[in-house]
C-alpha cells in the first residue's frame, strides 16, 4: 500500500483557455497514473469558475495549462473552498505566468535572460531586429512571433495585441533550445528540443492534436552537453525557479547560444504531462516513472500547503 491508496483526488482538466485540448490529454494521463497507484480519482472537465467538486475530495490535482490553470485563478478558487491542490500558490503562479514579471524577477536575482523591453498598443520596439514579440500571459507559444524582417513586424504586432495591451519584446537568440524540469530541489536531466521546422511552436509541441500539420520535434535526453556545462545549466534553471519563489515543480526553458552564456526564457508551472510532453520524459531519464512523478508532485504540493517545505 502507498500513500495514495484510497485518497480521494479530483483531477481538474480542460479549462477555458487556448490550451484546453492539451490539458484534457494531460488530465487523462494523470488520472490513469493516479488510479494505478490506488487513488479514487474523479476527472473534472473545468470550463469556468463554477466547476463542482465531490464533497469528500481531499486534493485537487491541477492539470489545466495556461490561462485559468497557471495564472493563479483556479488556485484562488480552491483556497477559498478550502481544498488542497497541486503546484504553486496563487502569487507564485501569477509571477511565473506573467512573462514581464518573470523578466523583472530574473533581472533582480541575477538570472541571465535575453534583453527585453515592454511596449503598448501603437508603440514600436526600440531594439534592432531580430526580436520576438510575445503576449505576456499566454502559454505553449500562443501569441509568440519571431520577427526577423521589418515587413514581418506589423503582422506580429497585430496578432500579439489580440491577447494583451502590453507586449514583451525580447532579443531573438539563435541557439540550441533546452528545457529543464525541476522537481522540488532536483533539476532533472536536460532535454534538447530540435524542431522539424521553424521553432518549437504549438504544432511541434503537440503533433497528436493536429497530425496533418506535420509537426513534432526531436527530443534528445539527456542533451549532449559536457558534464560541467550541464551542471551549470541545471543550476541556472534552479536559480530561475527559486527567483520566482517556486517550490513544487516547473519546467524552465533555456537557450544555449554557440557563443555566450545560457539564458532563461521563461518558466512553466504546470507543464504538459501528455504522451508527447517533456517533463515525464526528463523524469524517466532520471529513473522516475510517470506514476511516481505524479505522486512526487502531490507529496511536494502537500508539504508546501502544510508549511513543512
Amino acid at each position: 500500500m502507498n500513500a495514495l491508496t484510497g485518497k480521494r483526488i479530483a483531477v481538474l482538466k480542460g479549462g477555458p483557455g487556448s490550451e484546453r485540448d492539451v490539458s484534457l490529454a494531460t488530465g487523462a494521463g494523470v488520472a490513469r497514473a493516479l488510479r494505478s497507484l490506488g487513488a479514487q480519482v474523479t476527472e473534472i472537465d473545468v470550463r469556468g469558475s463554477d466547476f463542482e467538486l465531490p464533497a469528500d475530495v481531499e486534493l485537487a490535482f491541477i492539470a489545466i495549462h495556461g490561462t485559468f490553470g497557471e495564472d493563479g485563478e483556479v488556485q484562488e478558487i480552491l483556497e477559498k473552498r478550502g481544498v488542497a491542490y497541486t503546484g504553486e500558490g496563487i502569487e507564485e503562479s501569477r509571477f511565473a505566468f506573467d512573462k514581464i514579471i518573470s523578466k523583472e524577477k530574473f533581472d533582480r536575482h541575477g538570472v541571465t535572460t535575453p534583453e527585453w523591453e515592454i511596449i503598448s498598443a501603437g508603440q514600436r520596439p526600440s531594439m534592432s531586429l531580430p526580436f520576438v514579440v510575445k503576449a505576456p500571459k499566454q502559454g505553449s507559444t500562443v501569441g509568440v512571433y519571431i520577427v526577423k524582417e521589418p515587413a514581418e513586424l506589423d503582422h506580429a504586432m497585430a496578432e500579439a495585441i489580440k491577447y494583451d495591451e502590453r507586449l514583451l519584446v525580447e532579443r531573438f537568440v539563435p541557439a540550441r533550445e533546452l528545457t529543464i524540469g525541476i522537481l522540488g530541489d532536483q533539476a532533472l536531466p536536460i532535454i534538447e528540443i530540435i524542431p522539424k521546422g521553424g521553432f518549437y511552436d504549438f504544432t511541434n509541441k503537440y503533433p497528436f492534436l493536429n497530425p496533418s500539420a506535420g509537426g513534432a520535434a526531436q527530443h534528445v535526453c539527456p542533451a549532449q552537453i559536457p558534464e560541467e556545462q550541464t551542471r551549470a545549466i541545471q543550476e541556472l534553471a534552479l536559480r530561475a525557479h527559486r527567483a520566482l519563489g517556486l517550490r513544487v515543480y516547473s519546467r524552465v526553458d533555456v537557450m544555449l547560444p554557440e557563443v555566450g552564456e545560457p539564458t532563461v526564457l521563461e518558466i512553466n508551472t504546470i507543464p504538459g504531462m501528455t504522451e508527447a510532453s517533456l517533463l515525464p520524459e526528463a523524469a524517466a531519464a532520471a529513473g522516475i516513472s510517470y506514476p511516481q512523478l505524479c505522486a512526487r508532485i502531490i507529496e511536494l504540493s502537500l508539504a508546501v500547503r502544510k508549511g513543512t517545505r
